[in-house]
């Protein structure tokens, strides 16, 4: 009998130390070259800030969809809230690189799990505008909204 619960016991405890060093190299953005992560990043492989990028998005969608008169309201009212939403990402960017050298493992999962919680909050206020401004659309420009949101750029090809 105890040689039966050995043979599940040990794999088990095997699988679940694995998958706690594995999730806290994930979430701790661990880097398991500790020499390089001592080196700075240069500046030309600096992020793109969370406005910059809603406002490339808000460009693209606004070249590519044609928006009519009676549309426009709605799309305002998308577009404010992507903008808002933007704002808000790049406030808590801000936060974690003050803090982010004094930052332990535990506080790297806690703020992973804070910009986690801020996403879900971003996508509940995103979704009622974008829904209203999606149902307004023709076919067409529910098909071109589709391609973007498929592929993240309106006729890109596909990869062969």
């Amino acid at each position: 009998m105890k040689r039966k619960d050995y043979k599940v016991a040990f794999p088990t405890a095997l699988v679940v130390v694995m998958v706690a060093f594995l999730a806290t190299i994930f979430f701790a953005n661990a880097n398991l070259s500790f020499a390089a992560s001592v080196k700075k990043k240069s500046p030309a492989v600096a992020r793109t800030s969370a406005v910059e990028y809603a406002e490339s998005q808000i460009k693209q969608l606004q070249g590519t969809l044609n928006i009519t008169a009676g549309q426009q309201e709605l799309w305002n009212n998308l577009v404010q809230v992507m903008r808002e939403n933007a704002k808000d990402m790049d406030a808590l960017n801000k936060e974690r690189a003050e803090i982010d050298k004094e930052m332990s493992a535990l506080d790297h999962m806690k703020f992973h799990r804070q910009i986690t919680e801020a996403h879900l909050a971003q996508m509940n206020k995103l979704i009622p505008p974008f829904e209203a401004f999606y149902t307004s659309m023709s076919d067409q420009q529910k098909n071109i909204t589709d391609i973007v949101f498929r592929t993240g750029q309106y006729g890109r090809s596909k990869r062969k």
